[in-house]
């Protein structure tokens, strides 16, 4: 059971600390606006704290500093959601208002502490914020901006806490009518609700990232399925416009499946299926990928123009038929070929349909051609 929740933990700090792929990144996007949207009717409610503690009988100069350090929430919330709506325009975006929303809940707490050292640590209204800050994460889907913002808030109030603590001339400094008693052992359990709540944020966003995961792969090889293309490849399409670089699609058809299917069995054919994915994963560079699109057809994502592709699937086709597949039962092998065809965006088409029309009719012509070739052009 310890070994499992280590590695639990292990995988866990793993997924938190890596990038999301295209579809999380554009997911996270629109949870920025989201969270633009909620901070800014947030900051429009927050104008109402200041005038209830005044009419509830509050030191007027605490009223003063609540109202004027919320007309600067507000103003900055509206400059923030005008970004946000320029999805990923800016891609500092989610931790510059990650560090704005801990920094202004620390930026309040200062202000609070030079009329009262208790109300600097012990004002559970404004100490909450930053609970909301780390759990607004979670809806940018990026496990390292969790890690990011809970980190900043335990060291941000850690250091508040430390200033306040050892600059009390006296005990009676740290007592509060309003607020209590500061103490070490209080700031020690508020340290600890951040670190659990960053954990628990966390925990969340890797829980959607593999549903996210689940529902976009290939049970049989693990690899994205024909969801997977479908819903990634826009988001693509809009990065590659924007920043620029090329994009090739290879369609490819393990050639004359079936056979190994009759004479293995369909265990054997899984496997084969399993052994082919492998290989084409193992030619992937960055942020390239290999997609299954069904029975023995794979599609590859490949970040390079389309004669640079042609060669290395090429080459990839050549490794195929030097690795005999062996068949679990029996000293049977087969000698497994895919024909192929290419597609480069823009040239060949705009979108994914017309990329994959492009590639499956260069396929074909791969097949005409007696199979076990990959073609970039129209023959």
């Amino acid at each position: 059971m310890r070994w499992l929740s280590m590695q639990w933990l292990r995988e866990l700090y793993a997924r938190a600390l890596a990038r999301p792929d295209e579809l999380m990144l554009q997911v996270g996007a629109d949870g920025e606006l989201l969270v633009a949207r909620v901070r800014a009717l947030l900051s429009a409610l927050i104008l109402l704290l200041p005038l209830v503690h005044g009419l509830s009988g509050g030191k007027t100069s605490e009223m003063l500093i609540g109202l004027g350090a919320a007309v600067v929430v507000n103003i900055a919330a509206q400059i923030w959601l005008a970004l946000a709506r320029r999805r990923r325009m800016y891609r500092w975006l989610p931790y510059a208002t990650g560090t704005y929303d801990v920094t202004v809940t620390t930026g309040v707490l200062v202000l609070l502490a030079f009329g009262d050292r208790a109300a600097g640590l012990n004002s559970m209204v404004v100490w909450g914020f930053y609970l909301l800050a780390i759990a607004m994460t979670a809806l940018r889907n990026d496990g390292r901006l969790t890690v990011y913002v809970g980190g900043l808030a335990i060291a941000q109030f850690g250091l508040l806490a430390l200033v306040v603590l050892q600059g009390a001339q006296s005990p009676e400094q740290l007592m509060s009518i309003d607020y209590g008693t500061a103490s070490a052992s209080n700031v020690l359990q508020r340290l600890i609700l951040l670190l659990l709540m960053t954990l628990l944020t966390g925990a969340v966003v890797f829980r959607m990232q593999r549903l996210i995961e689940l529902s976009g792969n290939d049970g049989l090889t693990g690899l994205p399925n024909r969801s997977w293309l479908l819903q990634r490849m826009p988001g693509l399409y809009e990065s590659l416009r924007r920043d620029g670089g090329s994009l090739t699609l290879a369609l490819l058809d393990i050639d004359n499946f079936r056979r190994v299917n009759d004479a293995a069995g369909h265990l054997d054919g899984d496997r084969a299926i399993r052994h082919v994915a492998a290989l084409l994963r193992g030619m992937l560079q960055e942020d390239e990928h290999v997609v299954r699109l069904g029975g023995q057809e794979f599609v590859l994502v490949l970040r390079c123009p389309i004669g640079s592709a042609w060669e290395r699937v090429e080459r990839t086709r050549r490794e195929l038929a030097t690795k005999p597949f062996a068949v679990e039962r029996g000293n049977d092998s087969f000698t497994l070929t895919y024909s192929g065809g290419l597609a480069s965006w823009p040239q060949d088409g705009s979108d994914t349909a017309a990329l994959l029309g492009t590639a499956d009719r260069r396929l074909q012509g791969a097949k005409h051609a007696g199979r076990n070739r990959v073609l970039a052009r129209d023959l």
